[in-house]
């Protein structure tokens, strides 16, 4: 039995990690398993990644032990190839992508689903500034590098928006999920999400 892959994508402060945890706690006990990501970054955010330096990093993509990699702000992120054993279980799989890796991430898992979170711009912003890893000026920086989402031919596509309660937006996602447990499934999108910051 085949699995499926969800791939979760939107701008820094949409809130993607905070829906992920809410969904770790309202899926616990089904086939959805959430991939861990490896970062060449410390521990000590919200995210529960695995940390490495980039050395470490560096020999593990040379091994082929990394499923997905990208790089973004001078970080380097890697999926393991362990989703790979997973999805052949039939297990649902979960991952916390990158928007700008997206088309070279459907090369690899042709039928992967998109879960597209936003948010509203004075969110973004507010959220941005709230975590307080950059300076204001930095923050207006990164919400002023504006770049389109263009969902690629053929993908399927899910928007939630989390401008609101994170219960809301999050209970939503749970229901995407349980969908995609049950095999439902939405024909390709044709609709493009608006422009927003590159991850």
């Amino acid at each position: 039995m085949k699995g499926r892959l969800i791939y979760v994508v939107g701008p820094s402060g949409a809130g993607k990690d905070s829906l992920l945890h809410f969904a770790r706690e309202h899926v616990a006990g089904t086939s959805v398993v959430f991939a861990h990501r490896y970062i060449t970054r410390d521990h000590g955010h919200n995210e529960n990644h695995i940390a490495l330096t980039p050395e470490e990093f560096a020999a593990r993509s040379a091994q082929g032990l990394f499923a997905l990699e990208w790089s973004s702000h001078e970080l380097h992120y890697g999926i393991g190839i362990e989703i790979d054993a997973w999805l052949a279980r039939g297990c649902t799989v979960v991952v916390n992508g990158s928007r700008a890796y997206l088309a070279r991430a459907l090369k690899r898992f042709p039928q992967l689903e998109v879960v597209h979170i936003h948010a509203a711009p004075h969110i973004l912003a507010a959220r941005l500034s709230a975590r307080g890893r950059e300076t204001q000026e930095q923050v207006a920086a990164r919400l002023a590098r504006q770049a389109p989402f263009t969902l690629p031919e053929g993908a399927h596509l899910t928007h939630i928006d989390n401008s609101g309660s994170l219960e809301a937006a999050g209970q939503m996602f749970v229901d995407v999920l349980k969908g995609m447990v049950r095999g439902e499934r939405r024909p390709p999108s044709t609709e493009r999400a608006s422009s927003e910051s590159i991850e």
